[in-house]
């Protein structure tokens, strides 16, 4: 009698409505499977038509061409003998519902509707779909013409039902289910379900991947049992970035982990597992057995087909594993690095164009496109022919391969520092050093340079394109036209100049580096003799587009932004790593630089602006807010009481009150900034996207009269109990 089973999960890099792609990614990873031994193969969640459709399931086009697919792979003998788990939208009696469709030889088992949706942040899933409320009821499917002339089936089983085989049985969760106080794998597993199953479409976020980790290997500790987990990857349509981490957990162990980052579409995990370890393992503890002998059974599909072999005695099963998981200066390394290569591959153009202008924000930006670069040379020397073939496109040369990530990062991204007379010679410095730095090794080797720092020296050596731009003449130019029409002319304010003045002087400056950036972005490759265009990448961090501390459609307008959704402190510590990891030497002096947007009057020589005085407060504080604002969800008077415990050893009550206060109107005056802002990379649980993950409104009475009474109200009660406490003491 057989006991093992080899079972396959995968991680696939699907596209919205790439059906093409979609179908060739999943026969993939089902031939994969196959000669890995496996007899069951479980995808991520709506694999056939991509997670990302979003109101293109509205469309009818959408789940005819998902059935399409789905007769594509019924008719494919790369199917056969092997059952096959497949996420698509399915229709059912004029209700949508996003769906597992399992079948095995041209038979389809089962559709099992999705029954918990998710519903918040950066998912709607009930805009689209419906949930399956009938518990343990299973009902007739009447399936398209097309389908039942493969399968010679009228109807199929569609519902809440589990597949017995020949020698176990399987229960299907599809994502959110998993995170549910009461997941469908609880009763699954006390009615007799050996092999739990998760499609899903989970995406990055910083310090998110132990969560996951930890609910998969707590449902198989306190349930017994084998837990597959299947994930998308890569960037699917949008913000987002799926970040796989496909598993397979026995008994509260992880027995084979997948990547969490990677350039490989297609990923197919495989773990051969004794189910006899699952049933000693349960039978062991009387509460779980008694609390099984009372459950109501489940609808039962049963499939004449076994996952076991009579021969498996000395087949080797798979042993438990450390789950290696990344820091988060890792994550920021790798997570922005694949969406980069993702989104730059799928929208044909040839590279990147970035704004840099010696600070932390723009210098990360280029970090991660060098790490970006570093992925492709590694995938390409692993033997990956499409990261080679999309690379080769890209840079417009049929006999190029990616060999050194300095080399590559050349031909795939310019850098432009946009001067002006407000810009200091350090800034410049900075930016020219990274630039050269990033594609300099090659050049070095080629030509037999000695290794150095010093900054003349290394850009005689530079072959690639970074841009030396001055925009004082365009600035000029537009404030003449000011002055023709109005006869005035304005000042900056250590001219003079009202406050007025002195923001309309900067704001014009930072939205000419914006139509130079494109215009360059547009024309670079052109005046090269090469073809395509460059993506304007930004660079404005969470925190500073939570505060509004960015002008409208400046540089912080870029075609993608794949730091939007980190903040300053993660950042910091990023550069950080880049120093040490990629020897980036430049960067210490970029890290150890105050933050300044360089649109006000050098004094002489010297800065005179820095980011923290403009903002009325510090990158420190102002990821405290965010966290508060967007995490915990609170309100001005919330934000106040929290903090005054929070922040108690360094401030006043009073004290406490002004910077809510302030940070609050800061951030309803400039809240319309984020109707504009730039597509983001989501790395943050706060992610300032408007309406998309923060759905409040961008008009507020920015006086907060009511909210700021009840916070000046508490801090006179606080200083008047303080005051009555010392006169006691003092007594």
């Amino acid at each position: 009698m057989g006991r093992k089973v080899t079972l396959a999960t995968c991680a696939l890099n699907q596209w919205a409505l790439d059906f093409e792609g979609n179908l060739n990614r999943i026969l993939q990873s089902i031939q994969i499977a196959k000669e890995r031994g496996a007899r069951y193969r479980l995808g991520p969640e709506l694999e056939i038509c991509g997670y990302g459709c979003a109101d293109h399931f509205y469309e009818s086009d959408t789940i005819l061409h998902s059935f399409q697919v789905l007769g594509k792979l019924l008719e494919s003998p790369v199917t056969t003998d092997i059952i096959c788990d497949v996420g698509m939208p399915v229709m059912h009696k004029n209700v949508r519902y996003n769906c597992r469709v399992i079948f095995l030889n041209k038979k389809i088992l089962l559709i099992r509707p999705k029954m918990i949706m998710a519903n918040s942040g950066n998912y709607r899933e009930l805009r689209w779909f419906t949930p399956w409320s009938k518990i343990r009821e299973v009902e007739d499917h009447f399936l398209p013409r097309t389908i039942q002339n493969l399968t010679g089936q009228d109807t199929v089983p569609f519902g809440n039902a589990i597949l017995s085989t020949k020698d176990t049985c399987l229960g299907t969760e599809i994502c959110e289910e998993l995170w549910a106080p009461n997941s469908p794998h609880i009763d699954m597993g006390l009615d007799g379900v050996e092999i739990f199953t998760n499609s899903s479409g989970s995406h990055h976020e910083l310090r998110k991947a132990h969560l996951r980790v930890d609910l998969v290997k707590s449902t198989t500790a306190k349930n017994g049992g084998i837990y597959l987990l299947s994930n998308l990857k890569g960037c699917d349509s949008d913000r987002l970035y799926f970040d796989g981490c496909a598993m397979i957990s026995l008994n509260g162990d992880i027995v084979a982990q997948g990547s969490q980052f990677s350039l490989n579409d297609v990923e197919v995990l495989t773990a051969t597992i004794d189910l006899e370890d699952v049933r000693s393992y349960r039978a062991q503890f009387s509460s779980r057995c008694i609390s099984a002998s009372k459950v109501t059974s489940f609808h039962r599909v049963k499939v004449d087909f076994p996952l076991t072999s009579f021969d498996d005695v000395y087949l080797p099963t798979c042993d438990p594993i450390q789950w290696r998981y990344h820091s988060p200066e890792e994550e920021i390394s790798l997570g922005p690095a694949c969406w980069l290569w993702d989104y730059l591959r799928r929208s044909k153009q040839s590279g990147f164009l970035l704004p840099l202008s010696g600070g932390v924000d723009s210098a990360a930006t280029a970090c991660i496109v060098f790490s970006m670069c570093r992925l492709v040379c590694q995938a390409v020397g692993a033997g990956n022919q499409e990261v080679q073939n999309d690379a080769r496109r890209i840079v417009s040369d049929d006999t190029y391969t990616p060999r050194d990530p300095c080399e590559f990062c050349k031909r795939v991204l310019t850098t432009c520092y946009m001067a002006s007379e407000n810009s200091s010679q350090d800034t410049c410095s900075r930016a020219k050093q990274l630039a050269v730095q990033i594609g300099s090794f090659i050049w070095q080797s080629q030509y037999n340079l000695p290794h150095t720092d010093d900054i003349q020296q290394l850009e005689t050596a530079f072959c690639g394109y970074h841009l030396n731009l001055n925009i004082d003449g365009a600035v000029k130019c537009l404030i003449e036209i000011f002055h023709l029409v109005t006869g005035k002319v304005p000042q900056f304010r250590v001219h003079g100049g009202s406050s007025r003045e002195n923001l309309a002087l900067q704001n014009v400056q930072a939205r000419i580096r914006m139509v130079l950036a494109y215009l360059f972005a547009q024309l670079s490759l052109w005046t090269r003799g090469l073809p395509g265009g460059l993506l304007v990448l930004g660079s404005a961090n969470v925190d500073e587009s939570l505060r509004g501390y960015l002008t409208k459609y400046d540089c912080s307008s870029a075609d993608i932004n794949p730091i939007g959704g980190i903040s300053k402190t993660d950042l910091n510590s990023f550069i950080q790593y880049s120093i040490e990891i990629f020897q980036l030497t430049a960067l210490r002096g970029i890290l150890s630089a105050p933050p300044t947007a360089e649109l006000e009057p050098l004094s002489n020589g010297q800065l005179s602006q820095n980011d923290e005085d403009d903002m009325g407060m510090t990158y420190v504080e102002l990821s405290v807010y965010g966290k508060l604002r967007k995490i915990m969800k609170t309100g001005p008077y919330s934000m106040f009481c929290k903090l005054i415990h929070m922040w108690r050893r360094i401030c006043s009550p009073r004290q406490v009150a002004e910077k809510v206060k302030y940070f609050f109107r800061m951030y309803s005056i400039n809240r319309h900034k984020m109707t504009t802002l730039t597509p983001s990379y989501h790395a943050e649980s706060y992610s300032p996207d408007d309406n998309r993950f923060d759905l409040r409104p961008f008009l507020y009475n920015t006086a907060w009269v009511w909210q700021f009474r009840c916070i000046d109200e508490q801090v006179s009660s606080l200083e008047e109990h303080r005051e009555i406490h010392v006169f006691e003491e003092l007594d």
